[in-house]
């Protein structure tokens, strides 16, 4: 397996059902996160993906997205010696219009000083959403065919990959998502056209290792078709 993108949810509920403020949910997650990268430099997965936070993340509250912002400012910039050292190179996907002015700094520097590494691609969705990122890639492709940079009949799924927030990165053979819910919300919705789905009945403050490994060995004893 060459990537694993996970849509890791129920930090809040995780954080209710122990009468516990929400906040208390997310902190919790990181540690499950730090699991999640450890497993795959150990299984030689390169590319990692998470749903950092949506574009439709934006409806809560004012209290709780600069809670989020702030925690993962903080949690990054605290491992950032830790994912040099590792090799792990990181980056931001989304619509970098929405990333908040307090954070973009931190980005900046994430991405910059982890550029050159290779043992892990740590990829953050961050103010995504898939239909939004389909928009775009039409918009782009538009503006080259109306350039004349690119014909009308040389459009194809290639086209479209590249035109995507995703360019150059490859599609997830495996997609996690856990709390109980089977859905995609929005993410990576053209790069999962074959990938596999395990929807987990846990919240994403209770993955470990283990369960992550669990899944892995899942993954390998599937049949992928592509379609035949």
């Amino acid at each position: 397996m060459q990537h694993l993108a996970i849509i890791p949810d129920g930090n809040r509920r995780w954080a209710a059902q122990r009468k516990l403020e929400s906040f208390f949910g997310h902190k919790k997650g990181t540690t499950a996160v730090r699991s999640a990268i450890k497993v795959c430099l150990e299984q030689g997965i390169k590319y990692l993906s998470f749903y950092t936070f949506s574009l439709e993340n934006f409806r809560r509250s004012a209290l709780e997205k600069e809670y989020l912002f702030n925690l993962l400012a903080t949690e990054f910039t605290t491992r950032l010696p830790e994912l040099i050292e590792q090799g792990i190179r990181v980056r931001f996907i989304g619509d970098a219009s929405y990333f908040p002015d307090n954070i973009r700094g931190v980005i900046t520097q994430l991405e910059e000083k982890t550029r050159g590494f290779t043992n892990l691609n740590l990829n953050l969705l961050f103010c995504y959403g898939a239909q939004q990122e389909m928009v775009n890639a039409v918009k782009t492709i538009a503006q080259k065919v109306k350039a004349g940079l690119l014909a009308e009949e040389d459009i194809n799924e290639g086209t479209i990959s590249n035109a995507l927030w995703t360019q150059g990165i490859p599609d997830p053979e495996l997609i996690i998502r856990t709390s109980g819910i089977s859905r995609l919300s929005n993410f990576l919705l053209f790069q999962a056209a074959y990938s596999e789905f395990l929807f987990l009945d846990c919240f994403w403050p209770e993955i470990t290792e283990e369960k992550l490994l669990e899944c892995i060995t899942r993954f390998k004893s599937m049949q992928r078709n592509f379609g035949h």
